[in-house]
């Protein structure tokens, strides 16, 4: 039972993300207006650009002291005679937040952004035009999206004599000067017209005796195209009716299930002890519902990612871990209980409903911490979970005391209560100590404090299992521990049997302490990049992945954690055909703050990274570098029929070109003929996840070849 608990609170950790595959996302749409479409020679006025913001998305503003990090949104005004700018754009009211994976402070906005730029009018006919580009991240998946856009303000009436620019000749205006080669990203979202600019590279490809090379890439197949269902609540389900059994084991709610149903057989009632048992089911699920909108989307990811609530989190199990140890007891006040108690007291289908709620009340202190773990379990971004959760814990718990009413010679067979319960309440109360640190750790890693590292938490974690054996042994006792059972130090088969399954988990948890990787534990174990004591590294062979030669573009863009790899698809291509392997497409960013996580936490464990080196050829793609490439490599996209003059432009294309989507991190497998192997993976720090999805990729191109 104490593994499937387990099994229970792990999901608190797994955070389990799904992404619709065949979908061009545009969270951000953009409108233009102007403050008078009336003006003369000499007048200022401002532009206007909004933006509406789907929900659960945020815009990044356009200026912020983070060189390095995410893209800001930056508007480029094609210079005219006509007009000059007065200052800067400005940002109004953008909101300020710290970005962990940047280390910096970032500026953005959510459900709406506004931009002003002030400009003078210095001729007739007015003409401002010119392109903006921006990204978009969304707390529901973890993706980033990059976006851009062009912008005209062509129906403004001017009067007045012309007067003389300041500007000696046009040229192109950026609002932000880009510190270096990572600053902005394409992909087009709206369009209204497109600039001189793109009008004259149209018109030089045109009339060039060179024609524009169109990248090929990986193909769709059909069978991708759905989604596969979310397979997660059915397990979920699953675990919350397991946690509903355990606490049926509980010294607040097993001497309850004689009382309670000899009260109904009594009464000859069969009907009421149903209705008992609904009543159980619906005043549970009921609070599901009430707190289902607090366990929203936004949820999953602060529960992933921020520092607070995971603080929260830990003194919150810590608490209940305590409890119920025996240090203190959670309960309800008594005035609100014996209210409860008198409703029921009245009889009929009404009181049958309160003497169910007085059972709810009474046995808190007990059923309390499950039924928090299992709400803050649910914090994975759908609505319905802690409903489903809140349902299957109740369903498990009001089982037993319908079908012992039906059936009531069953009674003769349960057990008596005894010490035993409280035994049950004891373990279950380290197993709560021993999954709050996990809380613990994210925070840790968050702000770098470095004092739960890999070897801490395992630590912990052979102390906390040892006293778990050690207890059922009978080697010590504690405050809940009363009467003959807890006076007698003989030890019943079953102990033992637990006791040793525990010990053996003691052992397989040691040699991590030198660096063994527990693959079994990985997703819940700080990253053993933050593993100081790793006695075994001398003896691991780990040479770097080869590859067939040297890549282009190296000399800027790099992979993380000693890979080798390319960043041009054809050159990756043409080397994964060398090497008779299949191609492992990173769909990434520069200022892609999840892209980065998912290389900190999943890419660096040695499962993953093992199967980079040894099984793929690893491309990593940039959608937002903004590298110009030359001009004979310039081609129209069939998407959007835009030229694609840089790195990044082409990388974005080829991504939404061949497979409809345009959110970063986004995986792709696929096999020298370019065929995907498996689902694409989006934004998912489940290590066990990533495995799979890698080891099935390798087994699909092996059984095609």
């Amino acid at each position: 039972m104490a593994k499937k608990i387990v099994g229970l609170v792990s999901f608190l950790t797994l955070g389990f993300f799904v992404t619709t595959f065949s979908q061009v996302l545009k969270p951000a749409k953009w409108t233009t207006t102007v403050s008078s479409k009336e003006a003369k020679t000499g007048d200022v006025i401002t532009l206007f650009f909004r933006a509406t913001i789907d929900a659960n998305w945020y815009l990044y503003s356009s200026e912020f002291p983070c060189e390095d990090g995410p893209i800001k949104t930056s508007f480029n005004f094609v210079a005219d005679k006509s007009y000059e700018r007065v200052g800067e754009i400005v940002a109004i009211n953008p909101h300020d937040k710290h970005d962990k994976i940047f280390d910096c402070d970032v500026k953005f906005f959510k459900g709406s952004a506004e931009f002003q730029q002030k400009i003078k009018v210095l001729g007739s006919p007015l003409k401002i035009q010119g392109n903006y580009e921006y990204q978009v991240c969304t707390e529901l998946t973890g993706q980033c999206v990059p976006g851009d856009g062009e912008f005209e303000f062509n129906d403004i009436n001017v009067t007045g004599s012309k007067l003389e620019s300041s500007n000696a000749k046009p040229q192109e205006i950026s609002t932000q000067q880009p510190s270096n080669h990572k600053s902005q990203n394409p992909n087009s979202t709206i369009t209204n017209r497109e600039p001189n600019t793109l009008d004259s590279a149209k018109q030089r490809i045109a009339t060039s005796n060179q024609q524009p090379a169109i990248i090929k890439g990986p193909q769709l197949d059909p069978s991708f195209a759905q989604q596969k269902p979310n397979q997660t609540w059915l397990g979920f389900f699953l675990l919350a009716f397991l946690a509903g059994l355990a606490a049926l084991f509980t010294p607040c709610v097993f001497p309850m299930i004689p009382m309670t149903v000899s009260f109904f057989t009594g009464r000859g009632n069969k009907f009421q002890a149903m209705l008992y048992g609904i009543s159980i089911i619906v005043i549970y699920t009921l609070i599901g519902a009430l707190l289902a909108p607090l366990m929203g989307p936004e949820t999953a990811n602060h529960l992933s990612t921020e520092w607070i609530p995971n603080l929260i989190f830990f003194l919150v199990f810590i608490v209940f871990g305590l409890s119920f140890l025996g240090l203190f007891e959670i309960t309800l006040p008594g005035n609100f209980i014996n209210k409860v108690d008198q409703q029921a007291e009245k009889g009929g289908m009404l009181g049958v409903f309160f003497m169910a709620f007085t059972l709810v009340l009474v046995s808190f202190s007990c059923t309390g911490p499950l039924v928090g773990s299992i709400l803050v379990s649910s914090a994975g971004g759908e609505f319905l979970k802690p409903i489903i959760g809140m349902f299957a814990f109740s369903l498990a718990f009001a089982i037993p005391f319908t079908l012992f009413a039906f059936f009531p010679n069953w009674l003769k067979s349960l057990p008596k209560s005894g010490g035993w319960l409280n035994t049950v309440k004891v373990v279950l109360g380290f197993i709560e100590i021993a999954l709050a640190f996990k809380f613990l750790s994210i925070a840790d890693q968050a702000f770098h404090w470095r004092i739960l590292d890999r070897e801490v938490n395992l630590a912990i974690w052979i102390v906390i299992a040892s006293l778990i054996g050690i207890y059922l042994m009978k080697g010590f006792r504690l405050p809940g521990d009363q009467g003959k059972d807890a006076e007698d130090k003989t030890v019943s088969v079953l102990r033992v049997s637990l006791a040793i399954l525990t010990f053996t988990f003691v052992v397989y948890l040691v040699p991590g302490m030198w660096g063994a990787p527990l693959k079994a534990l990985a997703g819940y174990l700080p990253p053993m990049s933050t593993h100081d004591f790793d006695l075994l590294a001398a003896n691991r062979k780990d040479a770097p992945n080869q590859i067939c030669d040297v890549p282009n573009y190296s000399d800027f863009l790099h992979l993380p954690h000693g890979l080798n790899g390319y960043f041009d698809y054809k050159q990756a291509l043409a080397c994964a055909r060398q090497q008779h392997k299949p191609l492992f497409i990173d769909f990434t960013g520069h200022g892609c703050t999840n892209c980065r996580e998912m290389e900190a936490r999943v890419w660096s464990d040695p499962q993953v990274l093992k199967r980079l080196k040894e099984d793929y050829v690893v491309v990593a793609l940039y959608v937002d570098d903004k590298t110009e490439l030359p001009e004979s490599e310039w081609y129209t996209s069939t998407y959007d029929q835009k030229i694609k003059k840089t790195i990044g432009k082409q990388n974005a294309d080829l991504q939404i070109t061949n497979l409809n989507n345009n959110a970063q991190p986004f995986y792709v497998l696929v096999d020298n003929n370019e065929r995907v192997l498996v689902q694409p993976k989006p934004y998912d720090l489940n290590i066990d996840h990533f495995v799979k999805f890698l080891d099935e990729g390798k087994t699909k191109f092996k059984s095609a070849n």
